[in-house]
């Protein structure tokens, strides 16, 4: 059954903004809770008041991060049977349990005992306040892996069949959670949420050292993002090159898109930057020669699949995958060095007098959320026109009963809510910052 374009292009804008605006929120989450984590375990084993503090700030900056996105995303969830009627009647029997896993294993937890970071310090022991940032840190990631089995599932499908009457059946639960993308997947996606915090800490912390805040405990609280900012970027450097080799694999369309690449080539070139005219199908640009077919397998003149090889209606928008991915990938090169060279810094003892350095960090704090964001609209738009991948078009997914009239309005009054929604989140998020840790 055929849906009107207008009505499936606004039903695809009201999603990615959703999900664009959800995405921020869990990101900060788990990179935050791994911060904690750490601080309350150096706490509990040097007896040291400074990590404490650092932990009970950054633990009411985790609870109205955590708020914030719980909110966006039951807003996310709801539009799989608004907007997206008919894929979630083809897919019930997969995604049902890969969400009810995620909101009765991962969610509860998490919900549970960040409630315990928040109010509990003074109400439990130190041992069970550990524990607390444990299941937190756990519950979060657990939240993370169910959430990118889901997406996985639908970018490399495994362990279904297809039913005489069109339904796509579970068949192994296994080979649908571990499908080829998942685990690649998830190490990237996880990685990139702990450069999000690591950036975010040093940044506060920044601030606080260059105004002389907060003392030592902004001090040890920047040491703590520092090392983290230098060893998560390059972390992520080895986490999504193994990303890149499996979409080659598994989505050789989505990563030719990547690169602007249309013809099968033997010594594939790798762009720095450039421009793809997809009417004359040319990409332009800064180039290493050889260096797709090297990155690949070692091989200088390894062979990379052109677009040219998938009929053009089933090729995704190319210079938008393109300008996503490379934007991506240059702030993270950026991260890397800018890690590496606080680390230095850190290494020399020249960190907390290095006032263009300090000066710089809070202006960096949005650029892992934009590299995020770039990251995710590579990978959902270069997917398309598929919703899952090779069984179903996102033409056939979409509700056939919503009007663009409907949907206008809806992306209207989501578009105000969230903007509210944003403002608020800034206004406290600030707040907190000023108010700094407790003594």
């Amino acid at each position: 059954m055929e849906v009107a374009m207008d009505a499936l292009l606004l039903a695809r804008m009201q999603f990615a903004f959703t999900i664009g605006f959800h995405f921020l929120f869990p990101a900060m989450t788990l990179g935050t809770a791994l911060v904690i984590l750490i601080s309350e375990t150096l706490y509990l084993v040097k007896k040291d008041d400074t990590y404490r503090r650092i932990t009970d700030f950054l633990a009411r900056l985790l609870g109205l991060i955590f708020v914030v996105g719980a909110a966006t995303g039951i807003v996310m969830e709801f539009s799989f049977g608004t907007n997206w009627s008919q894929y979630s009647r083809a897919v019930g029997d997969i995604f049902g349990p890969i969400l009810a896993a995620e909101g009765v294993i991962a969610f509860f937890l998490e919900s549970v005992f960040i409630g315990v970071l928040i109010f509990g310090r003074n109400r439990v022991s130190p041992g069970v306040y550990w524990v607390a940032a444990l299941l937190v840190f756990i519950g979060g990631h657990l939240s993370a892996f169910w959430i990118v089995v889901a997406n996985s599932w639908m970018q490399t499908p495994a362990g279904y069949e297809i039913s005489p009457a069109g339904k796509i059946v579970l068949t192994s639960f296994s080979a649908a959670v571990f499908n080829p993308s998942t685990v690649a997947r998830f190490l990237h996606t996880v990685l990139a949420t702990w450069v999000v915090s690591a950036v975010m800490v040093c940044g506060i912390a920044g601030y606080y050292v260059h105004k002389g805040l907060h003392g030592e405990t902004a001090r040890t609280m920047l040491k703590l993002g520092i090392i983290l900012f230098a060893i998560t970027p390059l972390l992520q450097l080895g986490a999504a090159h193994g990303h890149a080799i499996q979409v080659i694999n598994t989505q050789p369309v989505k990563a030719a898109a990547m690169e602007g690449h249309f013809h099968t080539t033997r010594g594939a070139n790798i762009y720095v930057m450039g421009f793809v005219d997809e009417e004359n199908e040319k990409t332009y640009g800064i180039y290493i020669p050889r260096g797709l077919s090297f990155l690949y397998n070692f091989d200088l003149n390894s062979e990379i699949k052109g677009l040219k090889e998938t009929p053009a209606e089933n090729w995704p928008p190319v210079n938008l995958v393109f300008q996503s991915y490379h934007i991506m990938v240059t702030l993270g090169m950026i991260f890397i060095i800018l890690g590496l060279l606080g680390a230095w810094l850190l290494w020399t003892g020249k960190l907390y007098t290095a006032t263009w350095y300090l000066a710089g960090l809070p202006f960096l704090i949005p650029l892992p959320h934009l590299a995020h964001e770039t990251g995710w609209i590579t990978a959902e738009v270069g997917r398309q026109p598929w919703v899952i991948q090779g069984l179903m078009k996102t033409a056939a997914g979409a509700s056939v009963v919503v009007s663009a009239g409907e949907l206008i309005f809806s992306l209207l009054m989501f578009s105000a809510v969230y903007l509210l929604l944003f403002v608020m989140f800034i206004m406290l998020f600030v707040k907190i910052v000023r108010q700094g840790p407790a003594i």
